[in-house]
């Protein structure tokens, strides 16, 4: 939005009055901006979030009943290996060392990790695979337990990205857009939906750390932004240890009650600056401080582990009581989904394989393999899976060919966003389903292509909302999750 128009929007009436010698003027002015206004309002009439968004706690609601109401997002840093986890590829043993055919490659662009090889030599997956459930999905053998759940899932094999480097690559996957600064989709839903427990974050945002920390990527704050939201929406980022939130404690010595009375303090200070500057983001730091003095006492119970019932750290794995795992991360976003929280993004990293996939993918796989049975099982007893959409993916896939040596039981992968696989569970997605297919080097998409925008459009629907109308007037433009290029819902993956 243009500097003149946030200010125009936020000018209250007691401000507007209150500059006496200059109404005329601004009465004049006043009118001519009407006619804008007006035609805004006009053209978005039909639409819940089309006009110039909301704030103050507000939320728009979405167009038509959820079969989602709230999402848990496991982003798997680096880009996981399609061929290794769930993209069987049989045929590619008997090109073990051979050359990738120019044909299949047909001068995809390549990072500067392997560009400069002399020749880009086949990889067949090292690990053995089998069909599971009544899909017959194809699953490795590091992921024992998750197959034991893939008819409740539903396998996406033909992703693809126009990114090829992780930075832009998974800013586009969180936020819709290679360029950072937008609102990522947690923050969308937060604006979307809104709140579901006046005493916990919309949106959550944990971090999990992996066995394996051989190569990890930078994890920025910028994913979890509001962008040009308001800042309500935002993620909330839980730490694993220790503290959940840092500073939400009161100091030494400074009971409940003398941090109520300095927060109503600090409240009418902020009211007074609302209504001289007409700032929106002082509403959105009156809540924060709200909701920090509300989370002193939900916060902690909340991250207490200590009164799940074993049968849940069966579920789970041992892993679950050490705190900042994955699978103890998995089990905190099942509590915070059970208490209300809208959205719960988790991010676990190491999964950019360039080299020693031996030595990596099988402490990744142990990392969340039975965390993710756990976390799928445990929201269905409880009632909570088909309202509760889970994603699982990375930002790109992994070359068929090997990024340095190669040898039958050891090689790596550089990045690769022709093709690669997601997956969905619960929340209005079709279980059982295997949509979209590859070539034999699971290089090319040969069936049923999903672009990141189809991704999102996807989710959204589930979550209630035309994408096409869940927009948020900035900078003189409808934004939306989804941009402005033509997307579509995938109908298939929906139950």
């Amino acid at each position: 939005m243009h500097p003149f128009e946030e200010w125009v929007k936020y000018e209250t009436r007691r401000q507007f009055f209150s500059r006496g010698a200059n109404a005329v003027g601004w009465a004049a002015f006043s009118s001519l901006m009407a006619k804008s206004t007006t035609a805004n309002a006009n053209s978005n009439s039909n639409n819940p979030g089309g006009n110039s968004g909301t704030h103050s706690g507000k939320h728009i609601g979405p167009h038509f009943p959820p079969k989602a109401k709230q999402v848990i997002y496991l982003h798997m840093v680096g880009g996981p290996s399609q061929m290794d986890l769930y993209d069987y590829k049989p045929k590619m043993k008997d090109w073990y060392d051979k050359e990738l055919p120019a044909s299949i490659r047909n001068g995809q662009r390549l990072t500067t990790m392997t560009s400069g090889q002399s020749r880009f030599p086949i990889a067949p997956s090292m690990f053995k695979f089998a069909q599971h459930g009544k899909s017959g999905m194809w699953v490795c053998e590091l992921l024992p337990h998750t197959a034991k759940v893939v008819d409740q899932m539903c396998f996406i094999r033909s992703m693809h990205t126009e990114a090829i480097n992780h930075e832009p690559a998974i800013t586009y996957m969180q936020t819709g857009n290679q360029v950072t600064g937008r609102p990522c989709i947690g923050s969308w839903v937060s604006y979307g939906l809104g709140s579901l427990n006046e005493n916990l974050p919309t949106f959550v945002v944990l971090v999990a750390k992996p066995t394996n920390t051989e190569q990890v990527q930078a994890i920025s704050a910028r994913l979890w932004s509001s962008g040009y939201l308001s800042g309500e929406h935002a993620g909330v980022s839980f730490r694993t240890t220790n503290d959940p939130i840092l500073f939400i404690n009161n100091p030494p010595g400074v009971s409940k009650d003398v941090r109520r009375t300095t927060l109503d303090g600090l409240k009418q200070l902020n009211e007074l600056t609302y209504k001289r500057l007409g700032d929106p983001e002082t509403h959105t730091r009156i809540q924060q401080y709200e909701m920090a003095f509300r989370m002193q006492s939900s916060v902690p119970d909340l991250v207490d582990l200590s009164k799940e019932p074993e049968s849940v750290f069966k579920l789970y794995g041992d892993a679950a009581k050490k705190p900042g795992t994955f699978a103890n991360t998995a089990l905190l976003a099942r509590k915070l989904i059970e208490k209300g929280t809208r959205f719960v993004q988790i991010y676990l990293n190491n999964w950019d394989t360039h080299g020693n996939v031996k030595g990596r993918l099988p402490d990744q796989c142990r990392d969340i393999d039975q965390a993710t049975f756990g976390l799928i099982s445990d929201l269905k007893n409880k009632g909570l899976l088909d309202s509760t959409l889970i994603i699982w993916g990375g930002e790109f896939g992994r070359t068929i060919y090997s990024q340095g040596g190669l040898s039958k039981t050891n090689y790596g992968r550089d990045h690769h966003p022709r093709c690669f696989t997601m997956w969905m569970a619960g929340g209005g997605a079709r279980p059982g389903q295997i949509y979209g297919e590859t070539d034999d080097f699971s290089y090319n998409i040969v069936k049923d292509p999903v672009h990141i925008h189809d991704f999102h459009a996807t989710i959204l629907q589930l979550l209630g909302f035309k994408h096409e109308e869940f927009t948020y007037r900035y900078q003189g433009l409808d934004q939306r999750l989804t941009g402005v290029e033509p997307s579509k819902v995938i109908k298939d993956l929906i139950a």
